[in-house]
């Protein structure tokens, strides 16, 4: 079982540390553009497109989930039907995404709080990359449905190589060149597509041999799509409430000013690092307790939980020691803002709680994802982001920015709790023949 585990999760890993990376990039060619403003405007900007794409994020989950079972059930046929309407979800939907971009905008900046200098670094930002929707969009599908396939190595080469190619342009173009902000997104825009392609390439050269299993006009009849949506609409909500979190964190933090701002976004990227360690066992998860469910192998999918288990604790122990290690060195790599390195120093504590609060939520996300546990799924983030809110707002007047950091880490445990909770009855009943 180790064995199938790592095997599924290296890759992941792999992929994964590319992401990180790569945001970090951005932050850094932003954090010498200018001033604490350039790094702003990058995060501004990008919680935008969480609030578009993050709703979308069932694209990825539900697709990985179902297409998991599909796989253990040793149904093709079902499995490339999911492929085909989550495909076709995602060219649609980023059309929707086309049609509305200018009303998003303008509504998002009436409530976001920010710098006039942030908001039109923000807005170059957005109206370039908002093209690159249908191969982002796609993207998610296509990870999902590999993923579900016990295939790992197929995302990890399209992650790899949209983020390597996402890091190589951004930097051509916005130092290179000399476009700035506009370059980091210019950048990002062809890395998706270039990506997208991969993808394609890669279904071409791995299932070929399947796609007699393929029926584009069958798959996507109302009826068929209609049930595709229904069984995705709990796993929508679940993408509302992550993004209600993640967004309300830049919101709340822009609130404090261009300095906290910035200190806030590198922290998250910081405390977000080695979950990307974590994710690769979380895909792993996803795909054997989806495999073990279809085959309705219990004893196999106890066993898989217990070795993501382990392995779960041994990279979060490892990461804290690294943190603690590392320090003020990881947010010097990230800016040379003296103001906001000074600014940091009061929020570097919290990077040596994540790691053990939130390894399990985690873990226990990709295995409920796998056993397609959509409604406990949806009320466990549902009741993790009010416990976000309800904990900042009722500590801000004593703690001030410090709060917002207790509310991330206790809607964290509110997941893991509930989620241990509800592990037997929503996942385990599942594998019974």
């Amino acid at each position: 079982m180790n064995k199938r585990v790592l095997k599924l999760a290296a890759p992941s890993i792999l992929a994964n540390i590319t992401v990180p990376l790569v945001g970090m990039v951005d932050l850094a060619i932003a954090g010498r553009l200018g001033d604490a403003a350039s790094i702003g405007g990058i995060a501004i900007a990008t919680m935008l497109f969480d609030l578009l794409y993050w709703n979308m994020g069932f694209l990825r989950v539900g697709t990985g989930g179902f297409a998991a079972q599909a796989y253990g059930r040793r149904d093709f046929k079902d499995a490339f039907r999911i492929l085909v309407q989550a495909v076709g979800t995602a060219l649609l939907s980023a059309v929707v995404i086309w049609v509305i971009q200018f009303a998003f905008l303008e509504s998002a900046f009436l409530i976001i709080d920010c710098t006039t200098e942030v908001e039109s670094l923000a807005r170059q930002y957005f109206y370039i990359r908002i093209w690159a929707a249908p191969a982002t969009l796609s993207l998610f599908a296509f990870k999902g449905w590999f993923i579900g396939m016990q295939n790992t190595i197929s995302p990890m080469v399209v992650d790899v190589s949209v983020n390597l190619l996402n890091l190589v342009l951004s930097v051509v173009f916005a130092i290179g060149l000399g476009m700035g902000i506009p370059g980091i997104a210019l950048g990002t825009l062809l890395a998706q597509y270039m990506g997208l392609a991969i993808a394609i390439t890669l279904l071409v050269i791995y299932y070929r041999k399947l796609f007699r299993y393929i029926h584009i006009k069958e798959s996507l009849k109302l009826r068929q799509m209609k049930d595709f949506f229904v069984l995705n609409g709990n796993l929508f909500l679940r993408s509302v409430s992550l993004l209600l979190v993640y967004s309300g964190f830049t919101s709340i933090a822009a609130r404090y000013g261009d300095n906290l701002l910035a200190v806030s976004t590198i922290m998250m990227k910081l405390m977000l690092l080695y979950s990307y360690f974590i994710d690769g066992f979380a895909y792993a998860g996803e795909a054997l307790t989806g495999r073990f469910i279809g085959a309705k192998d219990l004893k196999s999918l106890k066993r898989a939980i217990a070795v993501l288990f382990r392995w779960t604790l041994i990279v979060a122990a490892v990461s804290t020691v690294v943190y603690a290690l590392a320090d003020e060195f990881l947010f010097r790599l990230m800016t040379n803002n003296q103001e906001v390195l000074a600014s940091a120093a009061d929020y570097l504590p919290w990077l040596l709680v994540v790691p053990l609060l939130s390894c399990a939520a985690f873990i226990l996300d990709g295995i409920f994802i796998g056993a397609i546990a959509s409604k406990a799924i949806r009320d466990t983030m549902l009741l993790s982001a009010a416990s976000f809110f309800i904990t900042f707002y009722s500590m801000e007047n004593l703690m001030g920015l410090q709060a917002l950091y207790l509310a991330y880490m206790v809607h964290l445990v509110v997941r893991t709790v509930m989620m241990s909770f509800l592990m037997k009855r929503k996942v385990l009943s599942k594998a019974i023949a």
